[in-house]
């Protein structure tokens, strides 16, 4: 069998992961009629047809899903190369790069991320934006790990490792002038209710236990960023659902008090990684903290003891 053109089998995988053939052809600087050409030699050299045409738009066979599982293994395998060799060369300051999904507490952040500040041998980079737009960034080796509040399942094509790291209790709070009215649940109905937006796990936690109490709350609000949503409970006389510990500093000071508490309902962190040779050095020591170091890290921290 002819040894595999890898130039052949790149050239497959950029249109094989939805590029059109104009577009791959134009960044390799190729004419279209010539990519075509290489990718129908690696079809011959294969023995199997990779691609049928349907109109003007390429379809994978069957054969041509084997070929990109086959294909993103083996580039991704190259973008990780070319990783570790950077950062081999930065060994001396080695780079921790750490997607947050954008509606994260910044509390749990703090608490997960503080044993990495001031290290010497280590630089830490912090990117903020949409959990697909990281998972892209993950993909293409560019992020070492992403924070999520939401989960995600691997499949062959994008192998993700997602892992529960925390878990905390989801609380209805007020102001204290809320307080002292406040009935119990049924009051859901009457006051104006702040909730986190509807693909939240807390939402839908909290949608449930309102089915079990037979009640429809006077949802007015949904805010799908903690730290906004931690300013409209403190700033309205609305009523928030969310962790207690988005709003530590409020409680502390009693500009909000816990009205009632969601037993039913979590709040969960997940880290999620990719399969990958080689693992940054202080994966095992970040991911083997327990919840309650994590949190602790943040009360302490909140109370000038950090």
């Amino acid at each position: 069998m002819a040894r595999l053109n890898y130039h052949h089998l790149f050239y497959f995988w950029r249109v094989a992961k939805g590029a059109k053939l104009t577009e791959v052809a134009r960044e390799l600087h190729i004419s279209q009629s010539a990519l075509s050409i290489q990718i129908s030699q690696l079809e011959e050299s294969l023995g199997q047809k990779l691609f049928r045409r349907e109109g003007r738009r390429l379809h994978l066979t069957e054969a041509g899903h084997v070929a990109l599982a086959y294909a993103e293994d083996i580039f991704g395998k190259g973008e990780e190369l070319a990783v570790v060799m950077r950062d081999r060369q930065l060994e001396q300051s080695r780079m921790l790069r750490i997607g947050l999904v954008a509606t994260l507490s910044r509390n749990f952040v703090d608490g997960f991320i503080r044993p990495l500040l001031g290290r010497e041998d280590l630089r830490l980079s912090l990117r903020s934006r949409g959990l697909q737009g990281l998972l892209e960034e993950l993909s293409r080796h560019r992020l070492d790990l992403v924070l999520s509040n939401a989960p995600v399942s691997g499949n062959e094509e994008f192998p993700w490792r997602c892992q529960r790291i925390a878990q905390q209790a989801v609380s209805i709070v007020g102001h204290p002038e809320v307080h002292r009215e406040y009935r119990g649940p049924q009051d859901l109905e009457q006051y104006p209710v702040i909730v986190p937006g509807p693909h939240s796990e807390i939402r839908t936690g909290f949608e449930l236990q309102c089915e079990r109490w037979q009640i429809k709350p006077r949802i007015v609000a949904e805010v799908d960023d903690m730290a906004m949503l931690r300013l409209v409970a403190r700033d309205t006389q609305a009523l928030a659902v969310l962790p207690p510990v988005t709003v530590r500093d409020e409680i502390a000071n009693g500009r909000l008090l816990v009205l009632d508490h969601l037993p039913q309902v979590q709040e969960n962190f997940y880290a999620i990684s990719i399969r990958r040779q080689f693992e940054h050095p202080v994966f095992s020591e970040l991911l083997s903290r327990g919840e309650d170091e994590i949190f602790e890290t943040v009360e302490r921290d909140q109370s000038g003891l950090v």
